[in-house]
């Protein structure tokens, strides 16, 4: 199979996410928990470039932050899982340039999974059908899925697998305040289900209606993260983060995920420039990154070449 000149090679921007609102529901008999979250992809990215070559296996360079074994980054289990999939008998070369911190709750690695997939799906046309495509996002991770969403606003329930997409917000800027230490996921929510223990299990809000994430005025009003006390009850500098945020008069500040980055979002650019300035003298050690809202979720972009 040799595709057309032009498509040797993808490069996708992988885009970090916040939760808007995140609401953690009963677990299940499985061990994972229900959740019914808003999603709001950002113009901060990770970036990769995904290569065809004649020979089977997966090279993968990642650049920017050192991560753990190749084998164990979503990247590579993306392509691993597409290539097993699509029974491909071609290999692929991915560089991987980090730019999300880790152990944030941004979603970087499911982002760099997601994009994966996408450049993937570009480089060997036709090989998986798009519901094959959904089915490996939802086994690789809980935010796959909305890397895949066709808008960068989405309600998602489930494990996050089941997606509905929404009119885009307004692109407006936000803040992130990423501290030196991260907060596992894991560690979160079992956190969180020892403080619920003996308690009724937590179930889906009522019924939603499009016009409550017509505006961010209106998000404000929804706005909240089931994993915001317990982790900062842990993490005191968070704590003292979180008030600091608050006070600089955002729409919404919430932890970002189940942590540990946190983020606002601003009306303005002057005043999300403004809080900026005045929080990184008080709070020395921590990154406060600048960035804004997705108003559209990033394309493949196909380059020409020989095969290697």
């Amino acid at each position: 199979m040799v595709p057309p000149e032009g498509r040797r090679s993808v490069r996708m921007a992988a885009p970090a996410k916040v939760n808007l609102f995140l609401r953690v529901l009963a677990r299940e008999a499985g061990g994972y928990h229900q959740i019914e979250t808003l999603f709001q992809a950002l113009e901060l990215a990770d970036s990769l470039e995904v290569s065809r070559r004649t020979r089977k296996g997966i090279a993968l360079e990642v650049q920017g932050i050192p991560l753990g074994p190749p084998d164990e980054n979503l990247a590579y289990r993306a392509a691993e899982a597409f290539l097993t999939r699509g029974r491909v008998e071609e290999g692929v070369e991915i560089v991987l340039t980090k730019r999300i911190p880790v152990q944030a709750g941004l979603g970087g690695g499911s982002s760099d999974a997601a994009a994966t997939l996408r450049a993937l799906a570009t480089l060997f046309p036709g090989v998986l059908e798009p519901w094959e495509i959904s089915a490996l996002a939802g086994g690789l991770g809980s935010d796959v899925s909305f890397f895949l969403s066709p808008s960068p606003t989405a309600l998602a329930w489930g494990r996050g697998e089941r997606l509905l997409a929404l009119p885009p917000l307004p692109s407006a800027p936000v803040l992130l305040a990423v501290p030196p230490e991260g907060v596992s996921t894991a560690w979160a929510y079992g956190v969180l289900a020892r403080r619920r223990e003996g308690a009724p299990p937590a179930g889906a809000a009522a019924g939603y209606r499009l016009e409550d994430f017509a505006s961010w005025d209106c998000v404000a009003r929804l706005a909240g993260n089931d994993f915001q006390e317990v982790v900062l009850a842990e993490f005191p500098r968070l704590a003292r983060l979180s008030a600091a945020l608050l006070d600089t008069a955002p729409r919404l500040a919430l932890l970002a995920g189940s942590g540990g980055a946190l983020f606002a979002v601003y009306g303005g650019e002057e005043e999300a420039r403004a809080a900026k300035e005045a929080l990184e003298s008080a709070f020395p050690g921590v990154r406060w990154l600048a960035t804004r809202s997705r108003e559209r979720m990033p394309e493949p972009e196909l380059s020409g070449g020989e095969a290697p």
